[in-house]
């Protein structure tokens, strides 16, 4: 049985999750609603934007926060090339959101894909 710290925990770490996802697909919608295409400068742009949330940074505190902080092991290329994660094993949870919600929206207006997978 868990306890009520880690019950909560997990509850905290779910809304924060649910939090930054919201957050990055309206940074990201800023851009797709411009039909800027996802290049990864604007990817560490939009992280950027979606970690330093006075919102984000308001309703949760610091130690949860930094669980979304890409690890410094995790090195992307900061060009305008378009984004292509088909190499990547991983991706830090802002640029997932933030991917995801190209992906999306490339169904709709192709221009907006991202490299292939």
């Amino acid at each position: 049985m868990e306890s009520n710290g880690e019950n909560l925990s997990k509850r905290q770490f779910s809304r924060a999750v649910r939090d930054l996802e919201r957050i990055t697909r309206q940074i990201a919608g800023r851009y797709i609603d411009k039909g800027v295409p996802l290049t990864w400068r604007l990817l560490h742009a939009i992280e950027a934007e979606a970690v330093a949330d006075l919102g984000f940074a308001g309703r949760h505190e610091a130690a949860l926060r930094e669980l979304f902080a890409r690890p410094d092991t995790f090195h992307f290329p900061e060009t305008d090339d378009v984004v292509d994660v088909a190499a990547s094993e991983a991706l830090p949870a802002v640029f997932a959101f933030a991917v995801d919600a190209y992906e999306r929206a490339a169904r709709h207006r192709p221009q907006l894909a991202i490299a292939a997978h």
